[in-house]
């Protein structure tokens, strides 16, 4: 049977009016629901249709919402998006910018709308790719689709987003599941779904450049670790240990120079531009290698 939508519905359920002979009416838009009766979760699995009725579609349309209504549309039918937790809040902004400052993203961003067809809007809790700097609805799907499950999870609901994400070109949807014990449900198109449990890595080849650690997802400091690393290694450095030993190599090497500077100062060695260009290029083991020759043949010494 089709799902049973309220009898009052939120403001944004107001199905397109039937075209009047003359010209059409103005949209109608109906009162929200009193606060005291929140609107009821809907049933967002495909309408059972009796034999020879073969339009399953619902009659809603992703141009009927606006930005910042709470509904996403599947197949035309509307699914209530409930206000997220302290926990799965805290888990989509770490996520977030675990995946964003990946150094092979160019785009991402969270509860991005994408509207496949008409009757479809899906808003993935964290997307990477296809994140366009513009306004409206994002034709097609996230390359990636990061989705936070918790206690209360309306499971139905849950299947029928990741079908209609991997049914739009979504190459992988993971499902971050936060009610101990905490995993992650890997789904692409083809393949059965698996589970990467904490200290496994995940991939997504093409799309992102680092495997990530399950863990990263919702636990603070692994989050911090991965963002960190990506950070560095989009200004050029491999890792934090990385960054430490260059600083170290610098800081040698600029005191070695000084060191040759200092000698041939003392010992009236006057240094060409030439000298002085030759002396920056050297690295810690031929600067040393010059300060010991300059103080046993106390001259500059020739190529």
């Amino acid at each position: 049977m089709r799902p049973k939508y309220p009898v009052q519905a939120p403001e944004l359920l107001a199905p397109p009016p039937d075209p009047a002979p003359t010209r059409a009416p103005a949209p109608v838009r109906l009162d929200p629901a009193p606060a005291t009766a929140p609107p009821p979760r809907l049933d967002t699995a495909a309408p059972d249709l009796p034999a020879g009725r073969p339009d399953p579609r619902g009659p809603f349309r992703a141009a009927q919402v606006r930005p910042g209504d709470p509904y996403e549309l599947s197949h035309g039918h509307p699914i209530f998006c409930s206000p997220s937790g302290g926990r799965t809040s805290s888990a989509h902004l770490l996520g977030g910018a675990v995946v964003a400052w990946d150094p092979a993203v160019r785009e991402a961003g969270v509860d991005t709308g994408y509207s496949a067809a008409p009757e479809q809007l899906r808003a993935p809790h964290v997307a990477v790719g296809n994140v366009p700097e513009s306004p409206g609805w994002v034709p097609g799907a996230p390359a990636l689709a990061i989705e936070y499950a918790d206690l209360g999870e309306d499971e139905a609901s849950l299947a029928q987003k990741i079908h209609d994400l991997l049914a739009a070109g979504t190459r992988w949807v993971w499902v971050v599941r936060l009610e101990a014990p905490r995993h992650v449900e890997v789904h692409a198109p083809g393949a059965p779904p698996r589970r990467a449990l904490p200290g496994e890595l995940l991939r997504a080849p093409g799309v992102l450049q680092n495997p990530l650690q399950v863990e990263a997802l919702y636990e603070r400091a692994a989050a911090r670790q991965a963002t960190l690393t990506n950070l560095l290694q989009r200004e050029g450095y491999a890792s934090l240990e990385s960054l430490r030993d260059r600083g170290l190599r610098e800081g040698r090497n600029e005191g070695l120079q000084h060191a040759v500077r200092d000698v041939c100062d003392v010992l009236g060695i006057p240094l060409s531009p030439s000298d002085e260009a030759s002396l920056i290029e050297l690295d810690g083991t031929a600067l040393a290698a010059l300060l010991e020759r300059l103080k046993r043949e106390r001259r500059w010494p020739l190529p």
